[in-house]
């Protein structure tokens, strides 16, 4: 397994190992040991698995606010996805700003997402499965979000705003500078 830095230091792209032959592959998709040696110690407590149907779903920016704010490990299982972070903590020197990678099942790569950040995805493929771990368990009181497009992100994604399918939670959701100070 590889941990590699990003351009914000505490989001970390993971590289899992794959064991392949004839019959098909082996791979540790998680290790909390090999994951300490890195300096990465999160407890997880739940799995979530999404599916999108089409081409283009963004699902996000979301969030958990304290006490049930949750660290992600996110990866792909089928198809593709543009996968985004975006630092919600307050005197951060990266506040504002964002990291994406495209994660694939064909590329078997994951994204560690800690404590204080947004996150949201689009869909670069029909039928894109996702997973995730998470170290909180998910609370209806504490679930919050980010509007994906917010022009003071400056996100590049990769679907124009009209061809985009989001749930209408997603479309009513603040702009940054509209967001309450949740992550010091």
């Amino acid at each position: 397994m590889k941990v590699i830095g990003t351009a914000i230091p505490d989001i970390k792209l993971i590289q899992p190992v794959r064991h392949g032959d004839t019959r098909g592959f082996l791979s540790e998709t998680y290790n909390k040991r090999m994951l300490a040696a890195s300096g990465i110690t999160v407890d997880f407590v739940q799995d979530n698995h999404s599916l999108s149907a089409a081409s283009g779903t963004v699902r996000g920016l979301h969030f958990q606010s304290p006490p049930f704010a949750q660290t992600k490990l996110v990866r792909v299982t089928r198809g593709a996805i543009y996968d985004v972070a975006v630092d919600l903590r307050a005197g951060s020197p990266t506040f504002g700003r964002h990291v994406a990678a495209i994660l694939s099942a064909e590329d078997w790569n994951q994204l560690l997402i800690p404590v204080g950040f947004a996150h949201g995805f689009c869909t670069l493929t029909a039928e894109a499965e996702v997973l995730y771990k998470v170290d909180q368990y998910y609370s209806r009181d504490n679930d919050l979000g980010l509007l994906w497009n917010d022009p003071d992100l400056a996100i590049d994604w990769p679907v124009e705003e009209a061809s985009a399918i989001l749930s209408e939670k997603d479309r009513r959701l603040p702009r940054l500078r509209d967001l309450p100070t949740w992550f010091r």
